[in-house]
């Protein structure tokens, strides 16, 4: 029934900087991209996290375009609807996450009020990975 699902997507551009992060630092065979939330700050709700993780017996996996996506089931809720894009310009360059329903007029434009940017990606070589 829940074979399909696929509560957070990449877009095109997302997924191209995804591959070219994997072959530039080295990623190794069996880590996907992780994408989740963290908790927040008092009433600031959660922070959403993307980067490359070993998967988990709690987790969800699907592919998108040839990148394994790895999410915590826990997390579904929070990132049923969102869409990870990836916008480059002259003031900043990084991941987003946006509001899947409003993708076709944010796609690799940035509107701050539409997204939650996120200009880092973890890989397992840092130190302050994932929970």
């Amino acid at each position: 029934m829940f074979d399909s699902l696929q509560p957070v997507i990449l877009t095109p551009t997302a997924a191209a900087e995804a591959r070219k992060i994997m072959q530039t630092k080295n990623i190794p065979e069996g880590y996907g991209l992780r994408v989740g939330v963290r908790g927040g700050h008092g009433c600031g709700g959660v922070s959403f996290i993307i980067g490359f993780d070993k998967e988990k017996p709690t987790d969800m996996t699907y592919q998108i375009e040839g990148i394994t996506i790895l999410l915590d089931k826990k997390h579904t809720m929070y990132l049923m609807g969102k869409a990870v894009d990836f916008y480059e310009g002259a003031d900043t360059r990084g991941f987003m996450f946006v509001n899947r329903r409003r993708l076709p007029e944010v796609v690799g434009k940035l509107k701050q009020d539409r997204f939650y940017f996120l200009s880092s990606i973890f890989t397992p070589n840092d130190k302050n990975s994932f929970p």
